[in-house]
């Protein structure tokens, strides 16, 4: 086997591989969708865009983490089929 052949094995596996911020994927139930609050945005106006998104779009929180130097890197998912909100695609 070629080492790129196992590369592109790897990666294809790898739900996460190739993502970076703004670019979802989707599997056989839901969309997901990564986001990234930097550290200078406050715990509180970070709830406030989530809870927007939540409300308007139809995303629930799928996974949070929270790295040293304060930045967040969030996952947002919904339903497959979910008819689009009345906001735009979250783009914090």
């Amino acid at each position: 086997m070629a080492v790129g052949a196992s590369e592109d094995t790897e990666a294809a596996g790898n739900r996460y591989a190739g993502t970076r911020d703004g670019e979802g994927w989707v599997d056989d139930r839901y969309e997901y969708r990564p986001v990234r609050i930097d550290a200078d945005v406050s715990r509180l106006t970070a709830s406030v865009r989530l809870a927007i998104q939540a409300e308007f779009s139809g995303w629930e929180l799928s996974r949070l983490r929270l790295y040293p130097g304060g930045v967040r890197k969030i996952v947002l998912r919904r339903r497959l089929g979910h008819s689009q909100g009345l906001l735009p695609e979250p783009t914090f």
